[in-house]
């Protein structure tokens, strides 16, 4: 089994103009979606990916029309799936033009290609089915799960992990480890390591501790060859949540997130790129603002026979 832990270089490589403004897309979509929870203007909860967005940016050009299982903490995926804002934030809105007719929200997201969801684990089984059917059928497609550090507290990763190495099927598990699962940190919810968990089932792990998108896409290409290949293997990216858990309830204190701030990715990349990235953060902002109110104006969405089936929702 191959295992790769050293760090990545701390350098920043010139990143495309189209990864730049994803990233900044992704990153100010978060913050207008707290903004409009400040306000009152949205019901539910989310959970933003803020300080993780660059993981889904650097695996898109690697993704092809496999399928990705995404989980609570999911708009960037979406995102740098679909390229889609205005679906997506209509969706969390409830209003029309929605992915899933506003019935999905935040969390359960559906699209070709696509599924996410709000329970923790949930998803690994169903990917090692997907992922099964694709080798039965001789496709060259994987199925990818993003599952968290606290998702390791669920027995069905284990047996997802057991039964995609005894079958050899092409799964890839993308685990975005920031360090805290909810409001507890990793090291006391979590014995031992992720490597090892991974070791056990002889499935292939790689660690990732950098964030240069192109450092990251490099190392993954030979991983994900290897997985259509029917290696399932696990990805460990070690991240940071600039974010609270949800909304506005952040347990950490302010020094910790002094420090947080002080070492996510976008705090490296402003640096690194100065105005260029002032002026790609700027182009992303008026974007949402833009698109907050174009969404706000439109009418409710509505699912044919919802409104049949339950007449409150027409309320």
């Amino acid at each position: 089994m191959r295992v790769q832990a050293a760090e990545m270089a701390p350098e920043i490589t010139e990143l495309a103009d189209d990864d730049l403004e994803l990233l900044l897309l992704i990153r100010n979509f978060e913050l207008a979606l707290l903004d409009l929870f400040a306000a009152g203007q949205l019901n539910g909860t989310t959970h933003t990916c803020l300080g993780q967005e660059y993981v889904p940016v650097a695996l898109a050009p690697l993704l092809r029309d496999d399928f990705v299982f995404s989980n609570h903490r999911g708009h960037g995926h979406y995102l740098a799936r679909f390229r889609d804002p205005a679906g997506l934030l209509a969706e969390i809105m409830g209003r029309s033009g929605a992915v899933c007719a506003g019935v999905g929200g935040s969390q359960h997201i559906y699209r070709d290609g696509f599924l996410s969801t709000g329970v923790q684990g949930q998803s690994l089984p169903v990917a090692v089915g997907v992922a099964l059917h694709y080798r039965r059928t001789g496709e060259e497609r994987i199925a990818v799960a993003h599952i968290g550090d606290g998702t390791w507290g669920e027995g069905s990763v284990y047996e997802a992990l057991n039964m995609a190495r005894l079958w050899e099927a092409p799964l890839l598990v993308v685990v975005e480890d920031n360090g805290i699962a909810q409001s507890t940190p990793t090291e006391r919810q979590l014995a031992g390591t992720v490597s090892d968990r991974a070791r056990a089932f002889d499935v292939e792990y790689h660690s990732i501790h950098g964030t240069d998108v192109n450092a990251i896409r490099a190392e993954l290409a030979p991983v994900v060859a290897d997985v259509r290949r029917g290696v399932p293997a696990v990805v460990h990216f070690h991240c940071l949540r600039l974010g609270p858990h949800s909304k506005g309830d952040d347990t950490r204190s302010e020094a910790e997130l002094a420090d947080v701030r002080a070492r996510e990715w976008s705090a490296r990349y402003a640096r690194h790129y100065g105005d260029r990235f002032a002026a790609a953060d700027a182009r992303a902002k008026s974007l949402m603002a833009d698109l907050v109110a174009e969404v706000s104006a439109r009418p409710p969405s509505r699912w044919p026979g919802l409104v049949d089936a339950y007449p409150g929702a027409a309320a």
